[in-house]
């Protein structure tokens, strides 16, 4: 009978009891609980935890992450282990922080945060709708595609960009290639950013990406911190230029002193996209899923690195 760890007892009540499968907690900072015997573990969702402890278990032979996100698991990951992800989990969350970060920075909720904090009310003045934004999606898959399906109520022009081009849905009826984004980038008054974070796409918005940008556009990252070269989004950022909205950045943590916290026309969060009341069903109903086929010797769902 295969051996799964889940995060905690919690878990492991979520999940609910499956046939031809027995759960024991395991959250990869103590001592491993039935080390020789443990097959597939399910790291914890938060934190960072030492994936180098993947190595105390000589029969692992599945990680299932509850991230969508996996690059920092890789390298620590043992030889011959199988990798998955949580495509689709946060797919929702995800995309409903990217909508809200895009009409907050433009309907100006931050300044109306700030002066709520010193009971000022601030004077009327306009403020830029979504409504008639040219938006871009540059990664269009699941989670790009769930952004495109939110933002087709707010009476915008959706144009997406993937890896290479391809026919595209009912949203989006052609996807773009990369190699198309000079081209693009200043036609559009928001680019959102949902890329993996890979050796290409690391670095991505840089110096010549952000002047390729529309003036007083706005870019929105829910993708990975490492995508946007920081030091080139302060240059573009302090001058007015353009705006950001941040659900990720780089360093991650951002350092208390950091000059991003300072800049107008920056709006961060702190790395929230998928932490809703949306993940937990999801990620159960994924979990039971993988559960099953590994008792069913089924092909796993979402791997990402076949070991």
């Amino acid at each position: 009978m295969p051996v799964i760890s889940l995060p905690d007892r919690e878990w492991i009540d979520l999940v609910g009891p499956m046939q031809g499968v027995e759960m024991v907690p395991w959250d990869l900072a103590g001592e491993p609980p039935r080390r020789d015997e443990v097959s597939f573990v399910v790291p914890p969702y938060m934190g960072s935890p030492p994936w180098r402890r993947l190595g105390l278990l000589p029969g692992l032979r599945v990680v299932q992450l509850l991230t969508a996100g996996y690059d920092s698991v890789l390298p620590a990951l043992p030889p011959g282990v199988q990798l998955a992800n949580a495509a689709g989990v946060h797919d929702a969350s995800t995309a409903e922080l990217a909508v809200t970060l895009m009409l907050a920075s433009l309907r100006g909720i931050p300044d109306f945060v700030a002066a709520q904090g010193c009971s000022h009310w601030l004077p009327m003045q306009m403020w830029p709708a979504l409504a008639d934004k040219r938006v871009l999606i540059v990664g269009y898959g699941a989670i790009g595609q769930a952004i495109a399906r939110r933002l087709s109520v707010f009476e915008v022009t959706i144009t997406a960009v993937a890896s290479r081009a391809r026919a595209g849905d009912a949203l989006v009826p052609s996807v773009h290639g990369l190699v198309e984004l000079p081209r693009l980038l200043p036609e559009h008054d928001v680019v959102v950013m949902i890329v993996p974070l890979t050796p290409s796409t690391a670095g991505m918005v840089d110096r010549d990406f952000l002047a390729a940008m529309a003036p007083g556009a706005l870019l929105v990252n829910v993708s990975r911190g490492k995508v946007v070269d920081t030091p080139a989004l302060l240059e573009a950022t302090s001058t007015g230029r353009i705006r950001a909205a941040l659900d990720v950045t780089d360093p991650e943590p951002l350092p208390v002193d950091h000059p991003l916290w300072l800049t107008p026309g920056v709006l961060i969060t702190p790395h929230v996209g998928g932490a809703t009341s949306a993940f937990v069903p999801r990620a159960v109903a994924l979990l039971r899923d993988q559960l099953g086929a590994v008792v069913g010797e089924r092909p796993l769902r979402n791997v990402v690195h076949t070991g």
